[in-house]
C-alpha cells in the first residue's frame, strides 16, 4: 500500500511540474509579480487542511516576504468570537464569516488573493473570494476540479470558488481526496480509502508559484524578497529589514 500511495503522489507531482513547465502557472505568477512590484501583499486563505496551502505561501523560509495568511482563528485572536466557535467544522461553512474576517485585516488595492479549498464550495471560502472580487482584487484559486464539480455549492450565491477566481489551478486530487484502497470493511459493505493527496499537491503548487514568482523577478534584474530561515545566522536581521516595508500588513500570530 505504501508503494501505491507513492505512485499516486509522484504521478500528480510530475503532472503539476509538467503543467508549470509548459506555462500553465504563468498567469498566476504574472498576477503575483505585478502585485509585489506595485507594493501589494499576497493574501493566502484556506480552511481545514487547506490551511497548509496558506502556510506554504505566507511567512516561511524560502517564501516571499510580502505575504499574509488569513485564518478563521483570526475571529477569536483578533475579533470577539469565543474560542469554542473554532470547534468542529461549522465556522468554515458559515457564509457570513467572510465580512467578519475582512474587517479584521488591512487590504490594499494591489493585493492578490490566493485561496485554496479542495471542495471549493464552503461558505467561508466562497464568501472571501466574492468579497475580494467585489473589492477589485484578483483571485487565484487552488481546488480539485473533479471534486468541486461533483458537489453542490453551500454558499447562498450558488457559486463555487472555481467559478469566481480569475485563475484556477487544479490540485489534481480525486473526488473524496483519498487515493489508495485499503480493502473492504468488516461487513464487506464498502471499501475504505486512505492516502489523501490534496495537502501535498497544494503545498507543491504553493512552492511552484513562489519559485516562479521569484525567478521572474530575478530574471528582470530585481532581487526577490525571500525569507531566510530565522534559525540561521543573520536570518532575523535579513527578514526584519524587508518586513519593515509592509508593517502590520504581513503581521502574523503563532
Amino acid at each position: 500500500m505504501f508503494g501505491a500511495f507513492d505512485e499516486q503522489v509522484r504521478t500528480r507531482l510530475s503532472e503539476l511540474q509538467a503543467i508549470a513547465q509548459s506555462g500553465g502557472f504563468d498567469e498566476a505568477v504574472e498576477l503575483m509579480v505585478s502585485s509585489i512590484r506595485n507594493g501589494g501583499v499576497l493574501q493566502a486563505f484556506g480552511t481545514g487542511h487547506s490551511q497548509a496551502f496558506a502556510m506554504e505561501i505566507a511567512g516561511r523560509a524560502g517564501g516571499l516576504i510580502p505575504t499574509h495568511a488569513i485564518a478563521l482563528r483570526d475571529t477569536v485572536l483578533m475579533g470577539e468570537r469565543p474560542a469554542t466557535d473554532l470547534a468542529g467544522g461549522l465556522l468554515e461553512r458559515d457564509s457570513n464569516i467572510a465580512n467578519e474576517l475582512w474587517d479584521l485585516h488591512e487590504f490594499h488595492a494591489e493585493d492578490v488573493f490566493l485561496i485554496a479549498s479542495n471542495s471549493g464550495v464552503n461558505g467561508s471560502i466562497v464568501g472571501i473570494a466574492l468579497r475580494a472580487k467585489e473589492e477589485g482584487h484578483k483571485v487565484i484559486a487552488v481546488t480539485s476540479l473533479e471534486h468541486t464539480n461533483a458537489v453542490t455549492p453551500k454558499h447562498p450565491s450558488g457559486k463555487r470558488l472555481a467559478e469566481i477566481a480569475d485563475v484556477v489551478i487544479d490540485n489534481l486530487a480525486p473526488f473524496g481526496d483519498a487515493t489508495v484502497s485499503l480493502g473492504d470493511v468488516a461487513d464487506g459493505a464498502q471499501g475504505v480509502m486512505g492516502g489523501a493527496v490534496s495537502s501535498i499537491t497544494a503545498a507543491y503548487i504553493a512552492q511552484l508559484l513562489t519559485i516562479g514568482t521569484a525567478a521572474t523577478l530575478q530574471a528582470d534584474g530585481e532581487t526577490p524578497p525571500l525569507y531566510l530561515s530565522a534559525n540561521i545566522p543573520g536570518g532575523d536581521e535579513h527578514n526584519d529589514a524587508l518586513k519593515a516595508r509592509y508593517g502590520e500588513r504581513i503581521g502574523s500570530m503563532a
